[in-house]
């Protein structure tokens, strides 16, 4: 029971942290001032065409798709799923108000901060989704196209972003050059870290547990 209890807690820490790299990932983006993602141009468009705000609007999509991957799923969300909705928003303002995050005065150090974005972005998504304690909205639909179609992670989130992307340029949604960057890049990165994260921790998991599981049947 107790050691139970230890892996259902350092799974939840696994998930934090996971959240909190992605969040940062995020802010980076958005600091290299080079454009908003796929997400967030139908977060504005949908805004400039229906009012509201964006982070009411980010609410509601997330909303819409999770109940999608529901659906699809045939099953109820995991406790995380939810969580995710609402720290996502939280960390990724706190992490704004950090007086040491500038955007670069030169165009070359704004597409290396947008780069490194991307790249904190997935390894934070696999980190969390590694943990198993509930994907978010976006990645949960991502997972659900995933098993459904049987098609690799890098086609279904780069289908998902360009989708997204173009449903977003008809409303309105701001696009330059750092939201094509995005749309075509987050695709292969998440198809490279989800696998790496989730057999990383697996493994790590599998060696902390299971070692300690051993410890404890031999001491009884």
């Amino acid at each position: 029971m107790a050691n139970n209890m230890t892996e259902t807690i350092f799974k939840w820490v696994v998930y934090f942290i996971g959240l909190l790299i992605m969040s940062l990932g995020i802010v980076l983006t958005i600091k290299a001032e080079l454009g908003v993602s796929s997400w967030d141009v139908l977060h504005i468009g949908l805004y400039y065409q229906f009012g509201l705000t964006i982070g009411s609007w980010t609410i509601i999509t997330g909303v819409f798709v999770l109940l999608i991957s529901t659906i699809m799923m045939k099953r109820i969300p995991q406790l995380g799923a939810f969580i995710n909705m609402i720290t996502i928003g939280i960390f990724i303002d706190l992490y704004l108000l950090l007086p040491f995050l500038h955007t670069p005065h030169s165009f070359l150090g704004q597409l290396l901060m947008l780069l490194l974005g991307i790249v904190v972005l997935c390894y934070g998504m696999g980190l969390y989704i590694s943990a198993k304690c509930g994907a978010g909205p976006r990645d949960s639909l991502m997972i659900a196209l995933v098993e459904k179609t049987g098609k690799s992670i890098t086609v279904i989130r780069g289908s998902i972003e360009m989708i997204v992307l173009f449903l977003g340029w008809l409303l309105g949604g701001p696009v330059f050059i750092g939201t094509i960057i995005t749309t075509l890049s987050l695709g292969y990165m998440a198809g490279v870290m989800i696998p790496f994260c989730e057999k990383s921790t697996d493994k790590l998991f599998s060696k902390l547990f299971n070692q300690n599981k051993k410890l404890f049947e031999k001491v009884c």
